[in-house]
């Protein structure tokens, strides 16, 4: 705060909006929850006594719960303990090999993997960006990406914003990058986490053809395993692995154990990135239970069952899709990513929704500032098979029944709420 003016300072007001945003959230019991069950069956949890049906998983394919990935988990820790405690620059747990060496299978590419994806990109980002190139950064890529590239400003690395999925914009800044920089780095999500919408990737990688300059680094963790060949991912079931493609992925999601995935187009780059990444030999291993699971998951993609799992969960996304388009909710998009997401507007109007919600059985993501910007608060609705077709018709008529009372209480419309999200109007 200046002492003179008692004007809050930029970082201050951003603490002020985050205080309003965390408190207001805990006191209304839909943000920063702990569940009461002492078991999970995927389908519900137990908060504040009540039992309610769970929309906020992001376990895509419900393998969170999958008994072969259990079994893994439990062989591994019979055979390598609850943890190996070593650098992977010293001793690694063979399991990471057996992974890795399936993981590579499955993107036809070198793949490493990482404790987690945002670990992955501090290892990744500052390795493969070199001091003459430059980044071009979607302006919704996810937060943990944009971290990494925060550690590139002492080295001077040019960076720059642009406007969310806008290859217009891209295609200018590389033509005009290119003359003064070695590469141009687009950075991208292949999922969009908050809104669940879809990368151009097809135009992308026409780009990239036209522009020997542009590389790629995508990060597809909320892509994996639900879409492509032996679940590699919405970016890999839309093209083939580009000679200057960085993908990233996660097995958090719906790959269901834990971890990240770093896959290069070629031997040299995860050379480089595996052997003396910072956060690979500065940070302990994935644990032989994690591990375990995840073999046991790659085992999965690798047979035919990843495509029945994948096909299920493509229909409740469809019948997800005409169902609320039938109750005219607003909805960002009708993408086939599993990640839904209602419209809402100002965060007031996702509290009410979401206790609403909460009050009736149901419980979803409250997605408000600063994951979304302040006016483009609402609901998403990870979908996963966990939740059957009658799960997702009850959620959507509830919301259908309580949205038009929630606006009222809030004295907006479907109108205003199509304008903060530029979705036009009928």
């Amino acid at each position: 705060m200046d002492l003179e003016t008692g004007v809050k300072s930029k970082h201050e007001q951003i603490l002020s909006l985050l205080d309003e945003v965390s408190i207001s959230g805990k006191k209304l019991g839909i943000i920063l929850q702990t569940i009461e069950n002492s078991k999970i069956d995927g389908r519900h949890v137990t908060l504040n006594g009540k039992r309610i049906k769970n929309f906020s998983s992001c376990s895509y394919l419900g393998l969170d719960l999958d008994q072969r990935l259990m079994a893994g988990a439990i062989d591994a820790i019979t055979r390598f303990g609850v943890q190996f405690s070593s650098s992977r620059s010293y001793l690694s747990s063979p399991l990471y090999g057996e992974l890795e060496e399936k993981l590579s299978r499955i993107f036809k590419a070198p793949a490493a993997v990482f404790n987690t994806t945002t670990l992955g990109h501090l290892s990744n980002l500052p390795i493969l960006i070199g001091d003459e190139d430059a980044i071009v950064m979607d302006v919704s890529v996810h937060s943990s990406v944009q971290m990494a590239v925060s550690l590139l400003k002492e080295r001077n690395i040019h960076t720059e914003i642009i406007r969310h999925s806008r290859l217009d914009i891209l295609e200018d800044r590389v033509k005009e990058l290119s003359l003064t920089h070695k590469k141009v780095w687009y950075l991208s999500d292949g999922v969009y986490s908050m809104f669940g919408d879809l990368a151009p990737i097809n135009e992308i990688v026409k780009l990239m053809d036209i522009y020997e300059q542009l590389y790629l680094y995508v990060d597809d963790a909320h892509g994996m395993s639900w879409a492509g060949e032996n679940g590699a991912g919405y970016v890999m079931s839309q093209v083939p692995f580009h000679k200057r493609m960085y993908l990233t992925t996660s097995l958090g999601k719906a790959f269901g154990a834990s971890g990240g995935v770093m896959v290069f187009p070629d031997d040299e780059d995860y050379r480089r990135v595996h052997d003396y990444g910072k956060t690979s030999i500065f940070s302990i291993q994935v644990p032989p239970p994690v591990l375990g699971a995840a073999v046991a998951s790659a085992k999965i993609h690798l047979s035919a069952d990843i495509y029945t799992m994948q096909k299920q969960l493509q229909d409740r996304i469809k019948f997800f899709n005409q169902t609320a388009k039938m109750l005219e909710i607003p909805m960002l998009s009708d993408d086939i990513s599993p990640v839904k997401f209602v419209c809402l507007g100002k965060p007031i109007m996702g509290y009410n929704m979401v206790s609403r919600l909460m009050n009736a059985g149901f419980y979803v993501n409250l997605s408000v500032f600063p994951s979304v910007s302040y006016n483009n608060t609402g609901m998403r609705i990870p979908l996963s098979l966990h939740m059957t077709k009658d799960d997702i018709s009850e959620l959507l008529n509830e919301i259908a029944l309580q949205l038009p009372q929630a606006m009222k209480e809030n004295g907006t419309s479907i109108k205003e709420i199509k304008r903060y999200f530029k979705l036009g109007t009928k």
